[in-house]
């Protein structure tokens, strides 16, 4: 058996445990979902499990009771294909004393939403569970740690651990699954590519029962990578279809497929941050479009580290989505959330790390290159400044995150210069 990798989800696994009579670990398949739970399971059913597959179905609708026995907190791994357990274990945590119960796995949203009656409201917590960050597959050194920046430690230098744009390029491509991260050359490669096989053969029809077209699929998923960090509409994306891959797709079908992808967590898009600004800027509101990974981007375009270092405008895209990634990871283990910034004048800034108590960071993301630096600095002095700091506390940190570099380090001005590979919660 291989050994266990620890995660960031861990410490909130046990403690959502802890507060609660069920929890739901939700996320794309092969992100590890289940062998986080196995360590803390004391039995464990899996639902999916081929030659049990109908049975275990048929069960949960005869007699739930005995799916549900077995030592506690009991996994039910991909419950979701048996929707009808959500209910029976909602009853059962409301009739026992103990909490910690359950602790449910599930690559998708289940499609017979019907058969859940009841919300699970003070049942249930959830818990998103993404790919590898890069301090989670040890490949930061976690010399910068979001938790001390928000705690006010004014941290001048740390080092980090130095990669080549050209390991930063493989990375990418690579992605954050815990499969490849453990394989070399393209054998870590190929998980992503057989990850975008998997949905868009059967993964995308098989979420909600509807059957969709696999070459339709494959070529949104590509418009996509190409629309990645903007706020692309439907309408967009339509165009984009049309120009690049000779498709002609109406909205509401985008939306069906979009729709599908997000329920298996396929696709991970970014809500806007909305400050109280001292001019009455008008501020967009629109999600930002990411994929959970930046290697299904890489997979979907079919291009590989070398491709990243010829195209550096491309790179800088897929860079900023594994930065995105990182970065969730990360605010989750703090209990916050991540946003991003735009506004009618063109001013961007890519990422605002927010934590339940108001405390919040200013992140811009930058491949390299002078040039690029330099104006993510500028972008984080201006709306630094547009704050208005009498109804928001100032940003606890100002940082420029950055693909390579040996060290991170702060500038006179407060901005924190900072190598992705240098984080950690």
């Amino acid at each position: 058996m291989k050994a266990y990798k620890a995660r960031v989800v861990d410490s909130l696994l046990r403690r959502k445990l802890e507060g609660t009579g069920a929890v739901l670990i939700e996320g794309p398949k092969w992100c590890g979902k289940t062998t986080t739970a196995e360590q803390v399971a004391r039995s464990v059913i899996y639902m999916a499990e081929p030659r049990k597959r109908d049975d275990n179905i048929a069960m949960a609708r005869m007699d739930p009771g005995r799916i549900l026995s077995g030592a506690r907190p009991r996994l039910i791994d991909e419950w979701q294909i048996a929707p009808i357990l959500w209910d029976a274990i909602r009853h059962d945590v409301d009739h026992a004393e103990d909490l910690g119960r359950y602790i449910l796995t599930g690559s998708s949203v289940p499609a017979k939403e019907d058969e859940i009656k009841h919300s699970g409201t003070g049942r249930f917590s959830w818990l998103r569970m993404r790919p590898m960050s890069l301090w989670e597959s040890e490949e930061s050194s976690g010399g910068i740690s979001f938790q001390e920046l928000f705690s006010g430690a004014e941290i001048q230098t740390a080092a980090a651990k130095s990669l080549e744009l050209e390991e930063i390029a493989r990375i990418t491509c690579r992605g954050g699954w815990p499969q490849a991260v453990s394989l070399s050359g393209n054998a870590a490669l190929d998980q992503a590519y057989n990850y975008v096989d998997a949905v868009t053969r059967q993964d995308i029809s098989r979420v909600d029962g509807t059957a969709r077209d696999e070459d339709r699929a494959r070529r949104l998923i590509r418009s996509y990578a190409r629309l990645q960090g903007t706020q692309a509409s439907a309408s967009v994306i339509r165009e984009d279809l049309s120009t690049n891959e000779m498709t002609s797709l109406d909205n509401s079908t985008i939306y069906s497929y979009l729709n599908a992808l997000k329920r298996l967590f396929v696709v991970e898009d970014m809500p806007a941050w909305n400050p109280n600004l001292r001019a009455k800027d008008s501020i967009r509101t629109s999600d930002a479009r990411y994929f959970v990974d930046p290697s299904i981007a890489a997979a979907a375009l079919e291009i590989g580290p070398e491709d990243l270092m010829n195209d550096l405008t491309t790179f800088g895209l897929l860079f900023e989505t594994m930065a995105v990634r990182d970065l969730r990871v990360y605010a989750d283990a703090l209990g916050g959330t991540v946003r991003h910034y735009r506004d009618r004048h063109g001013l961007e800034c890519d990422a605002v790390m927010h934590l339940r108590n108001g405390a919040y960071g200013l992140i811009e993301i930058k491949l390299g290159g002078d040039k690029l630096l330099q104006a993510g600095t500028e972008t984080l002095s201006k709306l630094a400044r547009l704050i208005d700091s009498k109804k928001v506390r100032k940003p606890a940190f100002k940082m420029l995150l950055t693909a390579v570099g040996s060290f991170a380090y702060r500038r006179d001005d407060g901005i924190l210069i900072c190598p992705l590979s240098a984080l950690r919660p």
